[in-house]
């Protein structure tokens, strides 16, 4: 393996619209979403671990997951876990990790990716990457993987690339807004727009120089700790001062100002699983059109659903066509697959009703 890969997996969010299976204290990325026997990062991390060096996969999230991601992944030393004591969007915690690696590898090139994608042909994504790391080694580029659309999808944002571009991989002109349907079905029909995966890839030096380029405030507030990162100092730098960075996600703060930005059209199924419908659509089904994870079901009249449950529990369902039903402990839901997208405000109702634990 070569030593000079490494990769931040992203591990910090919460995956609100898989509740009530994916709650603040218990994020989707550490679930068996699929009924596979691993999580989702344990999935990720795999993934990556068949062509990036152990030791060089660092882990980025929440203070309050650390046990869970040590308990998961137990490869990982501690050392590995990058924690965020605030909550601060993407661009600070990239930032922090990036010095780090920097100080152990100067010469490293990083992918950047989430923790709970559903990627099917691993080794065409593990050659998309080296084919990105190989670019990023020689010049001074940011790349993405862009994902190419098989439907107008309003949920996700776009990556606009240079047409007339006969190589691998494409020059960025712009990144989009997630769009109307409209607008969507027009990026289709123009052929050079991509889906934005949030999977991102360049050379240590590369993503410092841009922060200190076009963040240099973030630059000088995280740089000042250089002398302490990797150390047993680290922490209480960390601690003092990571909550004074701004609140900020890497596409606004690098990519969208950056103008030397590539993106490789993924040569891989690829899913963000970000809601019921999403996980539903990657799942195997019944005759009746109905997924299922973990339960035993008697379905009369049941048709199109997403069901989930406890292992092995019995799920009698009559009469009922496109639900998401998911049962846990002390929630049952039972809602359209059409409203899906409402899950997440339905959280903020259960909290004022029944309290924060149930969220």
């Amino acid at each position: 393996m070569n030593k000079n890969y490494y990769a931040v997996l992203m591990a910090g969010g919460v995956g609100s619209r898989f509740w009530p299976v994916s709650t603040s204290e218990y994020p989707k990325q550490f679930h068996d979403m699929l009924g596979t026997g691993k999580t989702l990062i344990q999935k990720t991390f795999e993934r990556l671990n068949q062509f990036i060096p152990t030791q060089n996969i660092l882990i980025l999230t929440n203070e309050r997951y650390n046990d869970l991601v040590l308990e998961q992944l137990p490869l990982v030393d501690k050392e590995q876990v990058v924690l965020e004591p605030a909550m601060r969007n993407t661009a600070p915690c990239i930032l922090y990790a990036s010095l780090k690696i920097q100080k152990m590898n100067p010469n490293a090139v990083i992918i950047v990716a989430p923790s709970d994608h559903w990627i099917e042909d691993e080794k065409a994504f593990e050659e998309n990457v080296i084919t990105c790391f190989e670019r990023c080694g020689k010049e001074e580029i940011l790349c993405t993987l862009g994902i190419k659309p098989t439907f107008p999808n309003t949920g996700f944002g776009y990556i606009e690339f240079e047409k007339n571009n006969g190589e691998k991989l494409k020059k960025v002109s712009q990144f989009r807004e997630k769009p109307n349907y409209e607008t969507a079905k027009e990026f289709l029909a123009q052929g050079n727009f991509l889906w934005n995966a949030g999977i991102f890839m360049w050379s240590v030096e590369t993503i410092v120089s841009a922060f200190q380029k076009y963040q240099s405030d973030q630059f000088e507030l995280f740089q000042k700790g250089n002398s302490c990162y990797n150390t047993s100092n680290e922490y209480d730098f960390i601690q003092e001062n990571y909550a004074k960075a701004e609140n900020i996600s890497i596409d606004y703060a690098i990519l969208e100002q950056s103008e030397s930005i590539f993106t490789l059209p993924a040569t891989f199924d690829w899913n963000d699983l970000g809601t019921w419908g999403a996980l539903y659509d990657k799942l195997d089904k019944d005759n009746g059109g109905n997924a299922v994870v973990n339960s035993k079901t008697l379905l009369e009249n049941a048709k199109r659903n997403m069901i989930r449950s406890p292992r092995d529990k019995i799920v009698v369902v009559d009469g009922l066509e496109d639900y998401i039903i998911v049962d846990k402990e002390e929630v049952l839901l039972i809602y359209p697959k059409s409203k899906q997208q409402d899950i997440k405000k339905i959280l903020g109702q259960v909290k004022e009703l029944f309290g924060e634990k149930y969220i």
